[in-house]
Parts: structure tokens; C-alpha cells; sequence
């Protein structure tokens, strides 16, 4: 197939240039304010549109094998191209989890069957996710980006050691979910103002911050590579920025939610219930000085859909976790961007490029024969958030109704559209 994006503008890394875009093969042929001379292609006018190597979320829930009726790999990975993404990384809350090549298996099975986007699994750190004994990370490692046990911290300090010398051998990154249970105190929201106010015990920040120190210890000691997901609190921000300085190899993600929310924006609906929970206004300040400054390298969204009724218990009721696939872009360019807290070249950055630096992804360029994984953007839509229109299975987001610009017009993955709003061909 052969398609030429013309007259959008087109992000070189620093900065948006308008040019045209040839694709033919999978991958880009040329990136160049001509057309190409020989004009046997499909031309799609992008005008008024920017164009941006596809977004990587590198902490997705497809809920698939084991828990279909809250996703689905097909309505997912949907979502996913109906949004920008072009990769996800699947995490390894399963049933059967994959903790072994047999169970790994089945999931990958899945994922070549069903797949709109590029779908890389996350295996288990250790069996069922229990923290009792290690998965196996050998067998495993041809398939997987990393290694997490996400939805629960490992509790074990000798349990992680271990895993973090064998995922060194086999340089593959560790992929934490930071939270010591001895620690949390509450299980449903943040133990700050809004906890207070309404009688509930919050789960506390230490309960994140405390793992995280724990493991950057164990990095310094072992060499492992290291990547804390979701992190909320202004605490873990600071070990992050002081590990980096001190040259240990550890990166880190957090959410759009983090960035723009705090526990003063909670009602009691489940689609405000996600772990770790919105902490105070401070610690959302302290993200986005980490997200700006570099210490925070990406953005991934933690979707984690659920089906309706086990989001339909308030605050204390409902399960943890919110879609984030179709929001992120749109909420992020209109909290962030638009107000002048972030260039729109560094949000591309946090959501597209850096995930391929950090985990060894081919890197996000427009330059001949590199793959066309390709977002093309239209800053301009005005709309508000509707999750009745959601393509993922899951609907609970606390952006619902929520008045957005920046909107995904189209999506490449290798070179073939897999999302096309309405950017009809040019003859």
C-alpha cells in the first residue's frame, strides 16, 4: 500500500515542520515539502493536521484470556488505534496470568488473532502473581517487554532481589507497581482532605514512596533496569529524580489523571476509584514539575476497564481502576498544552518517543525505511467527553462530560490505517 499524507505538519523532534509524508511498504519512504514524482499514490490531505509518530502506552489492561466481559484484545486494542496508539503493552492481569511459555502462550495467541495495534505482553515477576515464588522469566523473556506483578507490590525485599539479578541477566526491566500493604491503610481514596471529611480511612502515600525507596536500593545493588508505574505522590517523584542523578538506571510513568486531577476533584462514583488513588493538589504540582523537568519520562494511561456494575459502588464499592485510552490525548493537550504548561512537542515526547527510548522500542522518526506508525491530530476539535461512545468495553472515566480539544483523525501502524475519523482521499 502506498499513501501520501500531504500539507500537515509533521513533528521532527524539536519542532513541527509542514511537509508531506510518503509511506509504501509498511514504512516511511520520504518526509518532504514535494511530492513524490511518482504520484501512484493513495493522497490524503492533512492540512490543518499534525502528524506525530504513533503514541506507546506501556500500561495497558486488555483483560484478555480470563475477564472478556470488561475487555476485550479486539475492543481495546480499537480504542487504542481510534486514539493514536500505535503499541501497548499489555499488562499481566490474566487468567491465566503469564507466569510461564505455557500461559504466555495463550495470551499471545489472542493477541495474533485479534490485535488492531502492536501488542506486547508483560510477563509476571513471580507465580499468580502471589510474591511467593518467581515466575518463569527465562522462558518468557523472548516475548515480553519486562516484568511486573502490577496491581500489587512486591512485598518480599529477597523476592525482588532475586528477580531484579535474573531480569539483569536477561536485560529485561523490572516493571514495579510500588505499594507495601503494611502501609496502606485505607483501600478505597487518598488519605487526605476528602478522606477526612467523610469518615474514610485513606490509603497513605508512604505506602507507595516507602517501595519505591526500597527498590532503588536494590537497583543500586543488583544493576537492574527499572521502571515504577503510575506514580502519584510528590515523594516518589523526589527518590526518582535523586536515583537519576545518581546514575541508576530507573524510569517511571504516570497517568493523566495524576497530572490534572487531586482528591479535592472526588465524587463518590466509582469512576473517580483507581490505584493508586488522585493524591493532594501538591502532589499533582510536584508531578508536573517531574513530567516538565524530565524525571517523569512518559505518560501511560493504566487503562484498567471494569465492567458497569462493578463500578456502580461509589467510592467504597467499586473495584480500582479507569479507562484511559480515549481520554489521555485530548485532556492532556487541553490541561496542559493549551494553558501553557507543557509545549505540545514535549507532550508528544512523554507519549510517544520516550516510551521507545526507554524500553528499547525502534525510536519514533520520520526518516526513510523507519516503520510508519503515525497519529495525525486535529488540535482544532472542540467536543465534550461522552463514554457512551467509547470503543473499549470499559466506560468509567472521571473525564466524562468533560469539555476537550485535540481529537485523533487518523492512525497508521505499519503502514496500514487502522483509524480513519473522516480525512477523505485527494484525487
Amino acid at each position: 500500500m502506498r499513501i501520501l499524507l500531504a500539507g500537515g505538519m509533521v513533528y521532527m523532534g524539536s519542532s513541527f515542520h509542514r511537509l508531506n509524508v510518503a509511506v509504501e511498504n509498511g514504512r516511511v519512504v520520504s518526509v518532504s515539502p514535494n511530492s513524490p514524482k511518482d504520484m501512484g499514490f493513495r493522497v490524503f490531505d492533512v492540512s490543518g493536521y499534525y502528524i506525530v509518530p504513533g503514541f506507546v502506552d506501556v500500561h495497558v489492561h486488555l483483560r484478555e484470556p480470563g475477564f472478556s466481559y470488561k475487555e476485550t484484545i479486539s475492543a481495546g486494542t480499537a480504542a487504542a488505534a481510534r486514539s493514536g496508539y500505535t503499541t501497548v503493552c499489555t499488562m499481566p492481569n490474566l487468567n491465566p496470568a503469564p507466569d510461564s511459555v505455557q500461559a504466555l502462550g495463550a495470551q499471545l495467541e489472542l493477541i495474533r488473532r485479534d490485535a488492531r495495534v502492536r501488542v506486547i505482553p508483560v510477563g509476571c515477576i513471580t507465580a499468580g502473581q502471589k510474591g511467593e515464588t518467581l515466575a518463569d522469566l527465562q522462558g518468557m523473556a523472548p516475548d515480553v517487554i519486562g516484568f511486573s506483578d502490577d496491581g500489587r507490590g512486591v512485598q518480599s525485599r529477597e523476592m525482588m532481589r532475586e528477580a531484579m539479578l535474573l531480569a539483569k541477566q536477561l536485560d529485561k526491566p523490572i516493571i514495579a507497581h510500588c505499594e507495601d500493604n503494611a502501609l496502606l491503610g485505607g483501600s478505597a481514596i487518598h488519605a487526605g482532605a476528602y478522606a477526612a471529611r467523610f469518615g474514610i480511612e485513606g490509603i497513605s502515600s508512604e505506602s507507595e514512596w516507602r517501595q519505591v525507596e526500597r527498590d532503588l536500593e536494590l537497583v543500586a545493588e543488583t544493576g537492574c533496569r527499572y521502571h515504577v508505574c503510575h506514580i502519584s505522590t510528590a515523594q516518589s517523584a523526589a527518590l526518582i529524580r535523586q536515583a537519576k542523578k545518581d546514575g541508576l538506571p530507573v524510569s517511571c510513568e504516570t497517568g493523566p489523571h495524576y497530572l490534572t486531577l487531586c482528591d479535592a476533584d472526588l465524587q463518590d462514583e466509582g469512576r473517580f476509584k483507581m490505584n493508586p488513588p488522585l493524591r493532594s493538589a501538591a502532589d499533582r504540582e510536584a508531578l508536573v514539575e517531574a513530567l516538565c523537568d524530565g524525571t517523569i519520562d512518559m505518560i501511560a494511561t493504566d487503562h484498567a476497564p471494569h465492567s458497569a456494575a462493578e463500578k456502580s459502588g461509589g467510592l467504597r464499592g467499586s473495584l480500582m481502576g479507569i479507562v484511559g485510552l480515549e481520554t489521555a490525548f485530548p485532556v492532556l493537550y487541553t490541561k496542559l498544552v493549551e494553558t501553557g504548561v507543557l509545549p505540545l512537542e514535549t507532550l508528544i515526547d512523554r507519549m510517544a518517543c520516550a516510551p521507545r527510548r526507554v524500553f528499547g522500542m525502534t525510536p519514533a522518526a520520520f526518516e526513510p525505511g523507519t516503520p510508519a506508525d503515525i497519529a495525525v491530530l486535529d488540535l482544532g476539535a472542540d467536543y465534550r467527553i461522552d463514554s457512551g461512545c467509547f470503543l473499549s468495553k470499559g466506560k468509567s472515566t472521571p473525564f466524562d462530560g468533560m469539555r476537550v480539544r485535540g481529537e485523533c483523525a487518523m492512525t497508521m501502524v505499519n503502514g496500514g490505517i487502522v483509524w480513519n475519523r473522516n480525512i477523505r482521499e485527494s484525487w
